[in-house]
């Protein structure tokens, strides 16, 4: 079938009616928070907006990624021209049309609570918007979306990246193909630490320098920022495995961020030009048994002593603190709980490293730090730990900032994090492409009921609809990355997080149905999927308080 055949149902000629639609919807969204920030002047004192409509919150955040989402296949697909340009349009109509047709539903649902009727919420969507909807949703228009795609063989239109990117990508694409693809299963099976070659490879492509500014050895140019790059490269690694490689960038990007942003030049010139060679390798540890996300209430103390400080109190959470030789650490430096986030301080910790799920080491200082690795049900190669400090001793030479660093860790953390929330999304963007390229040859590979199950008419609408999350999440990272470059985006980044990381549990789970029964088994890579995306969600962020305290309070504002 040819690309115009397959494609007349779609809905590539309606790009235009969706735009009004979008800019609709926007003006819906914007009118809800407005009305959900009136609200303040109704509250007691000592109330917060955010803590008493977090429904109204949580979704409205939801809303805007999706809107975003929408929005950002819209500007790819007008972009393009040619057979490549009816399929990309074809694929953008489909997801535009799906997010304004959900929308739709959730927002006229309760709309009382967002200030509207459901007649003044719906009048702007009619006439030819709810025909192209129509259009864009019917059975045929998604059947044939997924049999183009299939004809495709999964590809899912151009990426224009700048050349130097898209080169870098390919370097890493290459190596995640080579070395870690091979290595990825047994990595997850028998729960082993990331192996040396993995490690002493990425070193050598500059894997931990990518947000590393040149004059200190990394890859970073020095007068801008190169989130794109970062962002191929994580989706690249990810793609083959998220817990033995796609990941292994996150840890130094924070730490280099926080570095940046906080830490005196002779702390930048010290480790900045180690953290880019991978020596040490590093972790971070901020989450606390009691705290989870809500970083403000970080409860390890760290006490004032002769020459330096000590750390007493528990960590969890901590991914690869056991391979790790450097840690930043999070901790309270004014015991005065009125302090909140401005009494946290951040520090950095050294310790040997270790491929055993249990270590302890003592300071030179006097004092001990320990950990056990916490079993898990995916995200294996690196490992998350328990973490317990007695009496640790850090030299002051170790307080990120010095002097004028105290009180300021948390602020330091956030500019960190911002970085690891944006390549959290090109992780989870990774791991979609793994579970779809993978649905996608075994369902022509699978035979039942006497033909390949891709020729089923549910088989391409379930393989249209993991294409179209698949793309707009990959769009939509790429346009964040672009804002992050321009020195913009930092709500952005957060909110690419929550879209892309539940996306990604939608698409690993139809690509485990796709599967049947073999998807269930650990011998069939798309179990390891499907475990690894759930994670995605939690770490960097829980979903909640990002969409709660960090979007929603964005978008009030």
């Amino acid at each position: 079938m040819s690309t115009a055949e397959s494609l007349s149902a779609t809905p590539a000629a309606d790009l235009k009616t969706y735009e009004a639609a979008l800019q609709a919807m926007e003006a819906c969204l914007g009118d809800a928070l407005a009305h959900v920030k009136g609200q303040s002047a109704l509250l007691s004192p000592g109330e917060d907006l955010i803590d008493q409509h977090q429904l109204a919150v949580y979704d409205l955040a939801f809303f805007r990624a999706e809107l975003s989402a929408a929005k950002a296949m819209q500007h790819w697909a007008t972009a393009q021209s040619g057979i490549d340009g009816a399929f990309c349009q074809a694929l953008a109509g489909a997801v535009i049309a799906d997010t304004l047709t959900q929308l739709r539903q959730r927002v006229g649902a309760r709309a009382r609570d967002y200030g509207m009727t459901r007649a003044a919420f719906e009048a702007p969507f009619s006439g030819a918007i709810d025909e192209a909807l129509e259009r864009a949703n019917d059975r045929a228009a998604l059947e044939a979306l997924g049999t183009e795609i299939l004809a495709r063989k999964g590809d899912l239109g151009p990426v224009v990246l700048p050349e130097a990117t898209g080169m870098m990508r390919d370097t890493f694409e290459r190596f995640a193909r080579e070395v870690v693809a091979p290595q990825a299963e047994a990595i997850h099976r028998e729960d082993l630490t990331i192996p040396e070659d993995i490690i002493e490879g990425l070193k050598a492509l500059g894997c931990f320098g990518l947000s590393v500014p040149e004059r200190f050895g990394g890859l970073l140019p020095d007068d801008r920022e190169d989130t794109l790059g970062m962002i191929v490269a994580t989706e690249a690694l990810s793609k083959a495995s998220l817990g033995a490689a796609g990941s292994l960038i996150t840890r130094p990007e924070i730490l280099a961020r926080a570095l940046l942003a906080g830490g005196t030049e002779e702390q930048k010139a010290h480790w900045l030009p180690r953290i880019a060679a991978g020596d040490p390798l590093v972790a971070i540890s901020v989450t606390e048994p009691g705290t989870g996300s809500d970083v403000a209430s970080v409860a390890l103390r760290a006490t004032r002593c002769e020459g330096g400080w000590r750390l007493n109190g528990a960590k969890t959470w901590c991914t690869f603190a056991g391979k790790a030789e450097l840690i930043l650490v999070l901790a309270r430096t004014d015991p005065d709980p009125k302090a909140g986030h401005r009494g946290l301080s951040l520090f950095l910790v050294e310790k040997p490293g270790t491929d055993a799920h249990e270590f302890s080491h003592r300071s030179p200082g006097g004092g001990e730090v320990s950990g056990r690795a916490i079993a898990t049900l995916g995200y294996r190669g690196m490992h998350s730990y328990e973490m317990f400090y007695d009496d640790f001793f850090v030299p002051d030479s170790h307080v990120l900032g010095g002097e004028e660093g105290l009180g300021k860790g948390f602020y330091y953390q956030m500019r960190g994090f911002s970085g690891g929330r944006i390549q959290t999304a090109a992780r989870a963007t990774g791991l979609m492409e793994a579970a779809f390229e993978a649905a996608l040859r075994y369902s022509e590979d699978r035979t039942v009921f006497g033909q390949s199950v891709s020729r089923y008419g549910l088989s391409k609408v379930k393989l249209a609809r993991m294409a179209m999350a698949l793309q707009s999440s990959r769009m939509l990272t790429l346009e964040v990355g672009r804002l992050l470059d321009a020195g913009e985006g930092q709500m952005e980044a957060s909110l690419v997080k929550l879209y892309a990381c539940r996306a990604a549990e939608t698409v690993c789970r139809e690509a485990l149905q796709l599967h049947g029964g073999m998807g269930y088994a650990e011998e069939t890579a798309v179990s390891r999927y499907f475990v690894d995306a759930r994670v995605l969600s939690i770490f960097e962020g829980a979903e909640e308080t990002l969409a709660l305290k960090v979007v929603g309070r964005a978008l009030l504002a």
